[in-house]
Formats: structure tokens, C-alpha cells, sequence
């Protein structure tokens, strides 16, 4: 009989307890699974989402009203300003001469007014006085004409006193035109309200606008980019030195299916995650309208369904979200960045198209500027 010992054979009951724990195992992830299922499928609140989203905004266009050479650049990229600070200087020589020529000419047309009032009151006295010397020659032409019937006037000198009748109604009716020319240029008006120094008003204020236009400010609140402008150099009215991009007003275009928008409406809540933050911070926000058309309606060049082979592709609408500020300044987004939105579509009850609303965004408007008013007040009390 050999010594070899035998291997010992493996316990009856391990391969048992390896199926008992597979099926134990099997059984927790099909419950799990049952579990999710139960809780994203009949429970979880309806909801639709895309990752084809991204943030945009206003960008407020900073352009050259008039020609300039640029002396001064008072902000860069990157930097963020405040509703009127300085953003660029143009050279303000010509501005400053142009204003001054309007200056003289408004002068100028005071003084013309106040002298075309004085012509009125001078006609006015030659009038006067060529109605008296009509009085006088009418007055010699009848007693000459009572002494000619006597004999004691001849002829000859009764027809030079009826000519200087008529000379004199002639004056007379010359003055009453002159009268009535000299009055037509004032008629109606004062000195500040007569069309010549109207139109030489309307002069100074555009020349102070020109003016203006020297010293560029930001419109509104925002942070600088995209500036093309360069100390030094020569620019032509309407060329674009920069732009500035108010941060706390930005939106989110969310571009759903076509398929999810059923129960998309507006005023549903959303909440966007932005991929520069992570899922950290969620911002909150509303739906505030679905555009008018898919993207490849408004595409450069649309797609000619009509001719050639043709395949159905599922279109994507923009669908825009209004985000809180409160949480854009806390967390400041920038435009262009990519997002995950999700709309909770549990509501169904709100319209498909949003109202009208006001005017969505409305700059500063210039208004006319008390020192310059009062510069023209200034110069029209001098020159009265």
C-alpha cells in the first residue's frame, strides 16, 4: 500500500453558498433597479433636459459716432464698468472749433433778428412820414388848383404839384411794402423763437453733441470684451472699438428635441448646471419662450427638403431660460458656456406663447444737457 496521501475533496456546502450569495446579489440589484425604476418612472416629477445648451447675453456694441483719432483708452478686456464710467477719448480739436463756429454763428443770428425788429420800426417811421409829404403834396395840389381857377397860378405849376402828388403816394406805398417786408421776417416771433436763430440753436447743440461724442462712456453695467480700438488711431463714425457684456443679465438657450416639447410651456422652473462650475452650484430659472422656429430655419443656408434624397432628422428648438441674478452675481457665468438644463414640465397648465412684454432691454437715452442750454441762454442775453 502506497504512502501518497490524497488530496482531501472541497466541503459539500461551498458551492451552495456561492449560488446563495449570487442569487442574494442578483436579488438586491434586480430590486434596486425596481426601486429606481418605481421612483424616476411613476414617482420623480416629470421633467426634460439637454446638455445641448449654452449661456448668451447682451452685447452692447461700443461704436464711434463721429470720426476721431483715439487719445485715450480708459478700459481693457476683461474689466468690468460701471453705466456711465470712461471708456475711450477722441482728439475733441475739431469738435472744440466746429462748437465755437456755431458759437459765432448763433451770435450772429441774435444780433440779424434784433436788427430785422429795428427795421420794422424804422419802416414803420418812413411810413409816417411818407404818408405826411403825401398830405403836404395833395394840400399844394389844391390850393395851387384853386389859384389856377383865378388865374393867378399857371398851368405849368399846377402839373408839377399834381406830379409831386403822385411822387409822394409812390413813397408812400413804396414805405407800406418795406413795411410789410420788414415785418414778414418777424412776424409772429421773438428774438428766440425766430427760424434763424432757431437754426442756428439746432447748430450749437449738434456741434455740443459732436462734442460729446469726443468722450465715450459705458452705457451700462458690464465687463469689457473684444476691443479693437488702439491709442493713436484714425476711426471713421460707426466702426466698433469694443463691447461690453452685462453679466447679470444672461439667459440660457436650451435646445430641446422636437419630440420634448410637448409639455414644455411657459413659466416652468428649470435649473441649469454650468460644466465650469460643476454640479456644485445649480442655478435656478424660468422658461421664458420657445423660438419661432428649429435651428436650421434660421441657419445660413437652410436645408432643401424638397429636392434630392431625403432624410427625417429630428430638429431642435431653442428654448430660452431666464437665470436669477441674484445667483449670476454670486456665481457669474460667461457667455458661450456649455450647460445642462432641465425643465420640470410637471405644470402643463400655462400657454404655449408667451405674452407681450415690454421692451426687454432699453440702454440710456441722452437727454438734452443742461450746460448746454444754458450756454445758449447765455449767448442770446449777450447778443439781444
Amino acid at each position: 500500500m502506497s504512502d501518497t496521501a490524497v488530496p482531501a475533496p472541497p466541503p459539500a456546502g461551498r458551492p451552495a453558498l456561492r449560488r446563495r450569495l449570487l442569487l442574494g446579489l442578483a436579488i438586491i440589484v434586480v430590486v434596486g433597479i425596481a426601486i429606481w425604476a418605481v421612483f424616476h418612472f411613476l414617482l420623480a416629477a416629470p421633467e426634460e433636459e439637454t446638455d445641448d445648451a449654452y449661456v448668451a447675453g447682451d452685447v452692447v456694441a461700443i461704436t464711434a459716432r463721429d470720426p476721431g483719432t483715439i487719445l485715450a483708452i480708459h478700459a481693457d478686456n476683461t474689466q468690468a464698468v460701471k453705466a456711465g464710467q470712461p471708456l475711450i477719448d477722441l482728439d475733441p480739436l475739431t469738435a472744440d472749433v466746429n462748437l465755437a463756429a456755431a458759437e459765432a454763428e448763433l451770435a450772429r443770428a441774435v444780433r440779424g433778428t434784433r436788427a430785422d425788429f429795428s427795421r420794422v420800426t424804422e419802416s414803420s417811421a418812413a411810413v409816417v412820414q411818407a404818408e405826411a409829404q403825401l398830405a403836404a403834396a395833395q394840400a399844394d395840389y389844391t390850393r395851387r388848383r384853386g389859384a389856377a381857377a383865378e388865374g393867378a397860378v399857371s398851368g405849368e405849376e399846377l402839373s408839377h404839384a399834381a406830379d409831386q402828388v403822385k411822387v409822394a403816394r409812390a413813397a408812400l406805398n413804396l414805405a407800406r411794402s418795406r413795411r410789410t417786408q420788414a415785418q414778414s421776417t418777424v412776424a409772429g416771433t421773438a428774438v428766440n423763437t425766430n427760424p434763424a436763430v432757431l437754426s442756428a440753436i439746432a447748430a450749437y447743440r449738434r456741434a455740443a453733441i459732436m462734442r460729446s461724442h469726443m468722450h465715450i462712456v459705458a452705457p451700462i453695467d458690464g465687463v469689457v470684451a473684444q476691443r479693437n480700438a488702439q491709442v493713436g488711431q484714425q476711426i471713421a463714425a460707426g466702426t466698433p472699438l469694443m463691447a461690453v457684456v452685462p453679466l447679470s443679465r444672461l439667459w440660457v438657450d436650451a435646445n430641446f428635441r422636437e419630440t420634448q416639447l410637448k409639455d414644455l410651456r411657459i413659466g416652468q422652473p428649470a435649473t441649469v448646471v454650468a460644466d465650469a462650475y460643476g454640479d456644485e452650484v445649480v442655478y435656478h430659472g424660468r422658461v421664458a419662450g420657445l423660438s419661432a422656429g428649429s435651428g436650421n430655419a434660421f441657419a445660413l443656408l437652410p436645408p432643401q427638403n424638397a429636392s434630392g434624397n431625403w432624410i427625417k432628422i429630428v430638429q431642435r428648438v431653442p428654448v430660452r431660460i431666464m437665470l436669477d441674478p441674484r445667483e449670476l452675481r454670486a456665481n457669474p457665468l460667461r457667455v458661450g458656456l456649455s450647460v445642462l438644463a432641465k425643465v420640470d414640465t410637471a405644470n402643463t397648465s400655462a400657454p404655449r406663447l408667451a405674452a407681450p412684454a415690454a421692451q426687454p432691454y432699453r440702454g440710456n437715452v441722452t437727454e438734452a444737457d443742461p450746460a448746454v442750454e444754458a450756454k445758449i441762454a447765455q449767448i442770446i442775453a449777450a447778443n439781444r
